[in-house]
């Protein structure tokens, strides 16, 4: 329960629920955002049709409900989630960590500590994931 109820903040909150962070005041720079994403690559494509890989492709994941790319084979937690991807969730999945964001997820650790990398790291995802 407590952790459906902290998704449903999560989702449903937005911008009102982060607006501390990086991302209300540093809009993020794609171009630097790119070059760390490429720590990224191993997991995740963003191409319209790009494949899955140990991750989910991440085209249109802003505004997406977490878990629901067709063909990708999700943990249950993730799956069943209320999470929306917003710049904000996103932003606190790399400042958090993914097991705080959503335990049980079978995404490894990630944790960017600096607020500016996240926001051009959120920038570049932005920009490419675009639908």
């Amino acid at each position: 329960m407590r952790i459906r109820m902290m998704m449903l903040a999560l989702a449903g909150a937005g911008t009102a629920a982060w607006s501390g962070t990086a991302l209300a005041a540093d809009p993020g720079d794609p171009e630097r955002g790119e070059t760390l994403f490429k720590r990224c690559v191993a997991c995740h494509s963003f191409e319209p049709n790009g494949r899955n890989k140990a991750g989910p492709r991440l085209h249109g994941l802003f505004g997406r409900k977490a878990g629901t790319v067709s063909d990708y084979k999700y943990s249950p937690a993730l799956k069943d989630s209320a999470l929306v991807w917003t710049p904000d969730t996103v932003d606190a999945l790399f400042a958090k960590g993914p097991e705080e964001v959503v335990p049980g997820s079978k995404m490894p650790l990630q944790v960017m500590s600096n607020p500016k990398d996240r926001a051009d790291l959120i920038a570049f995802l932005r920009k490419v994931t675009a639908e």
